[in-house]
């Protein structure tokens, strides 16, 4: 089922960009510009997150972010032009479960967002011939015996196994996994560790690299 966002921000350049890169990646977007006609649409709309300006016109985002709390539980990622810590922890006492602080870039963004809708997920599991991931118990198993990864390592085989068969980019991966940023060679490094503890489970090599490409679990089908 395809995920809403629903885009509160009052300048039509932003909302437009925004808009175009969540509809690439296969959301469905709706904007409004000002926070009365977000806080509309959010009481008449099942909304899967929200992307909140802190400056809109009419109200201040700190208080459309608790207006949209008092009312549920939508993950709210807040975009703010200030990086104080005073900015941070009034953000976060309002509701917002993240922020990004301008200029950001759409992939860091894209990223954010992954990672909020993805805690949102309820409790399952994936399954890749005999591995198998336990995803809020943050468990992996192959052919029924555990295989201790770091948090990192698990959340990187985790992506690989959302689609089997298809190749990720490095920058792809550092979006998802390290929205953080990460330094030039820790994907190498934390593959190259995930692989061995696969091979010393009994794996075979699950983990395939696409040369100049990217990487991708191999699917056994």
């Amino acid at each position: 089922m395809q995920q809403t966002i629903l885009v509160i921000e009052d300048d039509p350049d932003t909302t437009r960009i925004l808009s175009s890169e969540l509809k690439d990646a296969g959301f469905r977007v709706l904007t409004a510009p000002n926070a009365v006609s977000g806080l509309i649409c959010a009481r008449s709309e099942p909304l899967d997150l929200v992307i909140l300006d802190l400056g809109l016109p009419d109200m201040h985002g700190s208080e459309v972010a608790r207006r949209l709390r008092r009312t549920g539980q939508v993950p709210i990622v807040v975009l703010t032009a200030m990086d104080t810590l005073e900015t941070k922890v009034a953000l976060f006492e309002a509701g917002a479960s993240d922020y990004l602080t301008k200029p950001f870039t759409p992939k860091e963004l894209l990223a954010r967002v992954r990672v909020q809708l993805r805690k949102q997920e309820p409790a399952g599991e994936v399954r890749v011939g005999a591995l198998k991931l336990l995803l809020h118990q943050r468990l992996c198993l192959y052919g029924g015996h555990e295989v201790r990864l770091s948090p990192k390592e698990f959340e990187l085989l985790a992506l690989l196994a959302e689609v089997p068969g298809r190749v990720y980019s490095r920058e792809v991966i550092v979006s998802e996994v390290w929205p953080e940023g990460a330094g030039s060679n820790v994907v190498e490094v934390h593959l190259a560790n995930l692989r061995t503890k696969l091979r010393q489970a009994g794996a075979p090599e699950l983990v395939r690299t696409a040369r100049g490409v990217g990487y991708a679990l191999r699917d056994p089908g």
